[in-house]
């Protein structure tokens, strides 16, 4: 306590349990030296400040989440109409384009018209998903920061999860006659128990290999999964450029991305998120011949 920046009076509390102030106080000391005074008022200021600060930072973070949730929120919502209405012209389009078997120069031209629209319409698609996603990324960045992140845990088969997720990208790469090729070790009807969020999982899974995906241009992805003790170890080999030394040591970070290779750096930070909020953790090292790098990240067995 100071009075008028001239007295000064500080108590040791000793015990805060007791019940009354005189047991629970020890040795207390009275000054009315000027130095000792005025070295306790700036204490006192000096913790009044930060705790002002702290209350403005506080606001400030709250202001910031709560523009950012509903920036993405009003960046989702025309995603969903642009995207379905643009699907639905692409495939009539595409109907069109199949269509016409005659060779006549009128339908020439007409085909050459269809194929145009068909890449232009294809183009909006791909990029209000990549819109969309980045929606999806941000809401997510927002809810893990504010511990707001929930699971609807199930108990399931985790290798239909990744025998199905595997089989969809690589039905989808070799749409595109890629040099890449996927391959999968487990059999599919081999069971393996986990408690969690299938969607999150699938979520992480997608993660990974996207991000394999986009580093490896020509090549193997190899998927594999094996149990150890009571976790379940899943690793994503790729045959790509490997790991940035620049980008290593904050890789599962917000943000951990060069300029050159694209992407907003939030993929990892979220794939970490959720594998943590799972009971499991995540890594990543380049492969020992020096070739590509592998992403694992291990789970609880069901018990």
């Amino acid at each position: 306590m100071i009075v008028d920046r001239k007295f000064s009076l500080a108590i040791e509390l000793k015990d805060d349990t007791r019940e009354t102030s005189y047991e629970a106080i020890g040795l207390a000391t009275y000054s009315n030296s000027k130095s000792t005074v005025i070295s306790y008022a700036s204490i006192f200021e000096s913790l009044w400040i930060q705790s002002e600060l702290y209350e403005q930072l506080k606001i400030h973070d709250k202001m910031q989440k709560e523009f950012i949730d509903v920036a993405a929120h009003e960046l989702r919502t025309p995603m969903q109409p642009i995207i379905g209405l643009s699907e639905m012209l692409l495939s009539r389009k595409q109907l069109e384009e199949n269509t016409i078997t005659a060779l006549t120069h009128d339908q020439i031209n007409n085909k050459n018209k269809l194929q145009k629209d068909f890449l232009m319409l294809n183009t909006i698609v791909r990029n209000a998903k990549r819109l969309q996603r980045l929606a999806e990324d941000i809401l997510d960045v927002t809810r893990i920061e504010s511990q707001s992140l929930k699971l609807n845990i199930e108990r399931f088969n985790l290798n239909d999860l990744i025998s199905t997720t595997v089989q969809d990208y690589k039905n989808e790469i070799e749409k595109t006659d890629s040099k890449l090729k996927f391959m999968y070790t487990l059999k599919k009807e081999d069971i393996i128990l986990v408690e969690g969020d299938r969607n999150r999982l699938n979520q992480l899974f997608a993660n990974l290999l996207n991000n394999a995906i986009k580093f490896t241009k020509k090549g193997t992805i190899s998927v594999s999964i094996q149990k150890k003790d009571n976790h379940v170890i899943i690793n994503i080999k790729d045959t790509g450029q490997g790991i940035d030394p620049q980008i290593y040591p904050r890789l599962f970070t917000k943000f951990a991305t060069k300029s050159e290779t694209g992407g907003t750096g939030l993929g990892l930070f979220i794939s970490k998120s959720i594998v943590e909020a799972h009971g499991g953790r995540i890594w990543a090292l380049t492969n020992n011949d020096g070739i590509g790098a592998t992403f694992a990240f291990s789970l609880p067995l069901s018990r």
